[in-house]
């Protein structure tokens, strides 16, 4: 599989699609890379119970509202269907299973994007990969040496292989609050946080969290300070199963260990506890690997923006990794304000080389499903 388009796209989950839905409004070639085998990128990977903290509404990509009302709170399956048939219904040209090796240069104001299915050659390249595939784990002395289970939260499926264990869950945010709250029916479980959790209201959900983080971003844009309650993405909301754990009394979290034994963990005060196993729910990094060997990758694992735009490397752009590519833009409704931006600005790039070019127009949509040859 080779080929060329105006844009290539890598990714095929929800920040992919996104990007995918405002090119089609562009008159752009483009065509969508996805190492997936199937529709739903990241939400593929998460546990079987997840349901997401806003209700279907306030969780749908651009321009097609997911099912259901403003008070149904949609659960993993429900998502990756919805994904799978908002992929169908704009056509969008997702190219599976295609894995991306690099990024690099092709001469002429293009760039190349190495695949383990034959090189794409693009005028812009959007990535949109996401961060499932960078586990982070803290470096805590002994890790190596402990005899125990350790998985993170973006391996953790169901309670049950955890049952009648001695479990440390460690991390403060919702993940480890909603991964604890069906563990703890079932093991022994010690919640491990950092610092004390902070607890939304029980009337705080996603839609309010996205409504502050638009608020803040318009308060920064004109230069003033955001007068907007305290509570953001990171902190935790009380779904359903969170405030049946709070009433059972097991929201209670300890500070960190000091280190691991072979059989257990040794606290900061000398004593030590046995444990069986340990379920890392300590967040993500940016995966990035494809376009390291540009040298753009900043020592904080990001990369420099203007917007979404690299300010290194001008032909690539980033959607859908948190805050460093947009407010709320790792949300289901939040990756939307990017994506219409990302491609908007594309459009306008490439119409002004054209015009410097004295080149013809786009090509269409059309070319991104002709584009390539297997």
């Amino acid at each position: 599989m080779t080929g060329h388009a105006d844009v290539v796209v890598i990714g095929g989950g929800q920040a992919g699609l996104a990007v995918g839905y405002h090119l089609r409004r562009t008159g752009l070639s483009f065509v969508i890379l996805d190492a997936g085998t199937s529709p739903g990128g990241a939400w593929r990977h998460t546990w079987q119970s997840l349901r997401l903290f806003s209700p279907a509404p306030w969780s749908s990509l651009p321009g097609w509202p997911m099912a259901g009302g403003e008070t149904t709170y949609p659960g993993r399956d429900e998502v990756l269907d919805y994904l799978a048939r908002y992929e169908t219904r704009y056509d969008l040209p997702v190219r599976r299973r295609v894995s991306v090796r690099s990024v690099e240069h092709a001469g002429n104001r293009h760039l190349r994007v190495v695949t383990d299915r034959g090189d794409w050659t693009a005028r812009m390249v959007v990535s949109a990969t996401g961060t499932w595939r960078r586990t982070h784990i803290p470096d805590y002395p002994g890790r190596d040496v402990f005899g125990g289970v350790q998985i993170h939260s973006g391996a953790y499926e169901t309670p049950e292989p955890f049952a009648g264990r001695r479990v440390l869950i460690v991390g403060g945010g919702n993940s480890g609050a909603q991964i604890l709250a069906e563990v703890s029916k079932t093991a022994a479980t010690t919640w491990v946080t950092e610092k004390p959790p902070v607890f939304l209201p029980d009337d705080v959900d996603g839609r309010v969290l996205f409504h502050r983080a638009t608020a803040r971003l318009k308060a920064l844009q004109e230069g003033r300070e955001p007068d907007i309650p305290a509570g953001g993405l990171g902190d935790i909301v009380m779904v359903p199963p969170v405030v049946e754990a709070r009433e059972r009394g097991v929201l209670r979290s300890v500070r960190p260990f000091a280190r691991f034994t072979e059989t257990g963990v040794v606290w900061r005060d000398g004593t030590e506890t046995g444990v069986d196993a340990v379920i890392w729910c300590t967040g993500f990094r940016p995966a990035l690997d494809h376009v390291t060997e540009l040298g753009i990758v900043g020592p904080d694992g990001t990369v420099e923006l203007d917007g979404t735009r690299s300010v290194r490397e001008p032909g690539l752009w980033f959607v859908g990794y948190g805050g460093w590519t947009g407010p709320a833009s790792a949300t289901l409704i939040g990756v939307g304000r990017s994506a219409r931006e990302t491609a908007r600005r594309i459009a306008e790039s490439l119409s002004g080389d054209d015009r410097r070019d004295g080149g013809a127009a786009p090509a269409g949509h059309a070319a991104s499903q002709r584009s390539g040859s297997a």
